[in-house]
């Protein structure tokens, strides 16, 4: 029985997405204690049934296994919901390899992507981080050629500043930007989110709960496990 959740439509471009989206990242990678395999799914596809729309993942999540659960998980429902997947770093012996946004690189893992999450064409394509090698925009113009060939629909950035925004906006219309943003995690409220709401892109936040510390479960003897990613932040020390 799926559950009247809420939309909102991103930015100026038309892509309605649920209101609360599911961040996939969790499942098998950096939290420590990962899901099998039967459990991610179904948790995946009891979201579906309870009306969330919008899910997201990135090809470095596993790296490649997030992508390749998600894309196992909602082949059913791919006419019904929005994937959102990332670029933007090398990847050598299994382990994220510094910053790669070279045109050929995004075009490569466009194509990885596309058979990871069994899907015609990608949703929101997220340059992760802003690779300082590259200029944006080649960045952008690169995501252009995808869209154009029918490869990508919308364009997004995470983590970007507001002039780097600007610029790649210009070469390409940005349909969402995503960073982190939380009741302590402020920052985005001074440039980013008036230059979002100028320019007309959506705002997607992560970490909402400050990465489990808002939910109330966690305090200052709270163990977090070493191969957590929490447990090298700084905000997560006694």
């Amino acid at each position: 029985m799926k559950t009247d959740i809420q939309k909102r439509t991103l930015g100026n471009s038309g892509l309605e997405v649920s209101a609360l989206g599911f961040g996939c990242m969790g499942l098998n990678f950096s939290y420590g204690h990962s899901l099998d395999k039967s459990e991610s799914i179904a948790l995946l596809r009891a979201a579906v049934e309870r009306g969330v729309t919008f899910f997201d993942t990135a090809e470095v999540y596993g790296p490649y296994t997030n992508e390749q659960l998600v894309g196992e998980a909602l082949e059913p429902f791919k006419n019904e919901v929005v994937i959102a997947t990332k670029f933007g770093f090398n990847i050598v012996d299994g382990k994220m390899a510094g910053l790669n946004s070279t045109p050929a690189q995004i075009k490569k893992v466009a194509e990885a992507s596309l058979k990871s999450l069994r899907v015609e064409a990608i949703d929101l394509f997220y340059q992760h981080r802003v690779d300082p090698n590259v200029p944006i925009e080649d960045v952008a113009g690169a995501v252009k050629d995808l869209i154009a060939e029918g490869k990508v629909k919308h364009f997004g950035l995470s983590e970007a500043g507001a002039d780097t925004i600007r610029r790649a906006h210009a070469v390409q219309s940005v349909t969402a930007l995503q960073s982190e943003y939380s009741l302590w995690t402020r920052r985005p409220e001074e440039a980013v989110i008036p230059t979002l709401e100028e320019l007309g892109i959506g705002f997607v936040p992560y970490s909402p709960l400050g990465k489990g510390f808002l939910t109330g479960t966690m305090n200052a003897g709270t163990k977090i496990e070493s191969n957590d990613f929490r447990a090298n932040l700084p905000r997560f020390t006694p």
